[in-house]
């Protein structure tokens, strides 16, 4: 039996941002669901959302998302110096650092989240689609890195779970 979790001022900021810039915890479960319905035939999305929330519970977690927020947030208000801004604000494929930021929530649950996130990553479902949308005029360069990277990590450790089960 799981301890009840409670939730530090850190976890609570990261999970605030990801509100403020239009990230549901829901948005990132449906990603979940797309990664691994067809290997769970009674996956629900509270599964998936169990899972997230798990995810996000982790100190590592949490500080990636302030980072990479942080950073978007700063693109978009023009704080950031050229040539970096540049960069930022275009989402430069060349530019490795927000998938380099991604990854390390990705190491959390062990090699299959980088199969998960290099596909997800390329399919852009669900919200990834809205957040890779540069017509907004919104920055989320790292964002939707970590959105993805979020969903990764969630679908291995749903995928872990499974597997001990067995």
């Amino acid at each position: 039996m799981e301890k009840k979790h409670t939730q530090s001022e850190l976890e609570k900021k990261a999970r605030e941002w990801l509100i403020e810039r239009g990230v549901a915890l829901t948005d990132i479960a449906e990603l979940v669901y797309y990664l691994q319905k067809k290997y769970h035939p009674n996956l629900t999305i509270e599964d998936c959302l169990y899972n997230v929330e798990r995810v996000i519970s982790k100190r590592e977690v949490q500080n990636a998302i302030l980072t990479g927020i942080q950073l978007d947030v700063l693109t978009e208000k023009k704080v950031i110096e050229p040539p970096l801004l540049d960069i930022l604000e275009k989402d430069e494929g060349l530019y490795g650092i927000d998938e380099i930021l991604a990854l390390s929530i990705v190491n959390v649950y062990g090699s299959i989240g980088f199969t998960n996130y290099g596909y997800i990553d390329k399919q852009k479902p669900g919200i990834l689609e809205r957040l890779n949308d540069k017509s907004t005029g919104e920055c989320h360069t790292f964002l939707d890195d970590l959105v993805g990277a979020i969903a990764a990590a969630a679908s291995s450790r749903l995928a872990h779970r499974a597997a001990s089960q067995k």
